[in-house]
């Protein structure tokens, strides 16, 4: 005899109001209907055969049958979730759809501080959830108030990753720090920290609770950014950002390997898509890191050395290598090779940033120009001859 699973059979209160349903005269077929609604396993009309001819089953109350037809009547066909018995589920959901249509919105500029609200508060609600109702756990202090967020990622029972708790915490952060303050057009700071946001909560949510209560089919689940032009980011980029902005991106940046595949849960990386578009009309997008796609562009990015490392000579330091093989280099002519080969802008531009990646980039955090080895090795292979120093130095080609 194959054993009934446990979820395939009727609970005590589903019995006691099938029981009264009957009593009113109902059908099999309908209580069936009925009974089966949200139900994950489904159960069969034996099942009502069963309860009508046991004597002894005793019946719900006409209010308690009556609360069982309002429940049954309110589960989502779609994802299965009822107002009353899965009330955090959905007020998590409804949050996060909110952050989301928040920071799409072209009309507002008051979204940061409302994208870090509303996940904080989606999350929390999908933690109780998970600690009270699945793991058992009180969530619950001893003045009847719950526990915080901050408080629930830091137990050890947390399902979240380290990298996914790392991106809440900076998450509070952005939220504490921006709220009542100016912080100018700080907001693409943290579009990669928020994208992680999203895409985390809803790989979670289906984990946990089950790929019915997926967010794509409410909305595409990404925060899709208007068109945005490279000239355009450039000019944000140079806008004074306020001290107090730059201290937090510099927190929220440390203390995390990049070199680790994980580290995407933390932060989606900016990918530029210029192959089927002009630079002008270029757009940001977001890759799942789960996709083949993700991975082929993560592992680009983890092999990757940071601007440091590929731009590490100041002008001074270029100089002295340039001239321990052309004894005649010097400052002066290597403003004037830059200049010729347009390596760089001229200075006092509107848009620093401009300049030839192969050899040279425009450091914020030094507010001035770092070059590659590529462009010594170029100097030193173009002005070993006499002949094109002197070219250089007089100006002619």
């Amino acid at each position: 005899m194959v054993k009934r699973q446990k979820d395939g059979s009727l609970t005590s209160d589903e019995k006691r109001a099938v029981k009264a349903l009957i009593a009113e005269g109902m059908r099999n077929q309908d209580i069936q209907d009925l009974v089966n609604r949200g139900r994950r396993a489904t159960i069969n009309s034996a099942r009502i055969t069963e309860v009508k001819q046991n004597e002894e089953q005793e019946a719900a109350s006409e209010s308690e049958l009556e609360l069982f037809k309002i429940k049954r009547k309110l589960y989502d066909p779609v994802t299965g979730l009822n107002d009353i018995d899965h009330e955090r589920l959905i007020r998590a959901r409804e949050a996060m759809m909110m952050a989301v249509h928040i920071f799409n919105s072209p009309h507002l500029k008051f979204r940061t501080e409302l994208f870090a609200v509303l996940a904080n508060i989606s999350w929390t609600y999908l933690l109780h959830e998970y600690h009270e109702n699945i793991l058992k756990e009180d969530i619950y202090r001893s003045d009847g108030t719950t526990v915080s967020l901050h408080e629930i990622l830091s137990r050890k029972t947390c399902p979240l990753s380290k990298y996914m708790r790392k991106n809440l915490d900076s998450i509070k952060e952005i939220r504490d720090e921006v709220e009542h303050r100016l912080f100018g057009k700080s907001d693409t700071n943290w579009l990669g920290i928020f994208q992680a946001c999203c895409v985390n909560f809803e790989n979670k949510m289906c984990d946990l609770f089950g790929k019915d209560l997926s967010l794509q089919a409410s909305l595409r689940f990404s925060l899709q950014f208007a068109r945005v032009s490279l000239s355009q980011i450039s000019e944000t980029q140079e806008l004074a950002i306020p001290a107090n902005i730059q201290s937090l991106d510099a927190r929220l940046n440390s203390d995390f390997d990049e070199g680790d595949p994980a580290s995407l849960e933390y932060k989606f990386r900016v990918v530029y898509t210029l192959d089927s578009s002009s630079k002008s009309g270029s757009n940001i997008r977001f890759v799942n890191p789960g996709t083949e796609e993700g991975v082929e562009i993560h592992n680009i990015l983890v092999k990757t050395k940071n601007f440091d490392e590929l731009y590490p000579f100041k002008p001074a330091v270029v100089v002295q290598l340039v001239k321990e093989k052309v004894k005649q280099f010097s400052s002066h002519t290597h403003q004037l090779a830059w200049k010729r080969h347009k390596a760089r802008p001229r200075n006092g531009v509107k848009k620093p940033h401009d300049t030839d990646k192969t050899y040279c980039i425009y450091n914020s955090v030094y507010c001035g120009y770092t070059y590659s080895q590529k462009w010594v090795d170029f100097l030193i292979q173009t002005y070993q001859e006499i002949d094109e120093l002197n070219k250089l130095r007089a100006g002619t080609t």
